[in-house]
């Protein structure tokens, strides 16, 4: 699907974790210029991060968190790509889109430069499938319907509610996959999205990921996976399974599939496999244990599922490790400044932020 527009500019934010200067934005320069970015400055706060000119830009490092949220800073992940979610507490745009700095623009096989961000949206702007599969995946593209037997009750769809984007060349392994399969690159490109169904986790990736803040924002926390914990490199993984569970809950739609970005640098898989080796092992415990979760009905926003699964997190995965507890903590004390940020009653003004540096 080709894009030439630049839909909805005053309804999303795109938000950017990052420890260097943002050259890579240059490339991105004839789809993103037109939007608001938010950076996060990941490390050190001294270093001077540099944003090519013309782009309009609130920039975040780690004195402005601390300053920010005072005591509920705790729950901003240090040294870490999890520091994106403060981007997505501080926006007040409709929809987000995350993207790593590695990241570039992806060509289809016609040779045609990918507009990411303009499929994100239609890919949130256009229904979901969750409770029954179209074998011929989104019935809502051009050229696509319904296949025959496909209930008319259904046809309808969902609000979805995350875009969940793919990438060639190199791919999105952990690092046991990486050290034997150190050269291998992507270069098979799917024209193809499809809903993920109902009941169905998935290793959501943040690189390229799109979603309805209003909607799921407060369940798109990435919790505490960097300096000081014992597991890295599952950020964006615990925020998919808690995510979908909550979209499953609530009746919103997944969606993954395009688009296709160039993801151009390869991790180091040792550095990787410290961060993620215990990871490895609790994730064949944690998962069974989402997949068996059922929220109460009493639950009819993202952010009463999250205090839920916080409790989950405590009950339910604390027994695994200590560390859990402490992540539950943290997710409570995140839905607390989401609360803040994003008052939803008694005409409770939000919390105005003022970053270090902006344009």
């Amino acid at each position: 699907m080709s894009f030439t527009t630049l839909p909805l500019v005053d309804e999303v934010d795109i938000v950017i974790p990052t420890i260097r200067n943002l050259d890579f934005l240059e490339q991105w320069r004839p789809f993103f210029q037109p939007y608001h970015l938010i950076i996060v400055q990941d490390g050190d706060p001294s270093i001077n991060i540099q944003v090519p000119k013309g782009y309009d830009y609130e920039l975040y490092n780690r004195k402005d968190i601390n300053r920010i949220l005072g005591p509920n800073a705790s729950c901003i992940s240090f040294k870490d790509g999890a520091c994106r979610c403060f981007g997505f507490l501080v926006s007040k745009k409709k929809y987000l889109f995350t993207i790593d700095d590695d990241c570039f623009v992806a060509k289809d096989p016609s040779g045609q430069e990918i507009n990411a961000l303009a499929q994100h949206i239609h890919n949130l702007s256009t229904p979901s499938t969750p409770f029954f599969f179209n074998t011929l995946y989104d019935p809502y593209r051009e050229g696509a319907d319904f296949v025959r037997g496909y209930p008319f009750s259904l046809r309808e769809g969902v609000t979805t509610a995350i875009s969940h984007g793919l990438w060639l060349n190199v791919p999105d392994y952990d690092a046991p996959t990486q050290l034997v399969k150190p050269r291998e690159r992507n270069t098979r490109y799917v024209d193809a999205i499809m809903t993920i169904p109902k009941g169905t986790l998935f290793p959501m990736c943040a690189m390229n990921l799109a979603f309805d803040r209003e909607l799921i924002g407060p369940a798109m926390y990435f919790g505490i996976f960097g300096d000081g914990q014992p597991i890295g490199w599952y950020d964006d993984m615990w925020a998919g399974w808690c995510a979908k569970v909550t979209c499953d809950h609530l009746g919103l739609g997944v969606k993954t599939g395009l688009p296709y970005l160039f993801h151009s640098k390869a991790s180091n898989p040792f550095s990787n496999l410290k961060k993620e080796y215990k990871g490895l092992f609790w994730q064949e415990d944690i998962i069974p244990l989402f997949q068996n979760l059922t929220l109460p009905k009493e639950c009819t926003t993202a952010q009463e599922c999250y205090i839920e699964l916080s409790k989950f997190t405590r009950e339910k995965l604390g027994p695994i490790d200590p560390y859990f507890e402490k992540l539950s903590d943290a997710m409570v004390t995140w839905i607390d400044a989401w609360n803040e940020f994003n008052p939803l009653t008694n005409g409770a003004t939000a919390v105005k932020v003022k970053p270090s540096k902006s344009k």
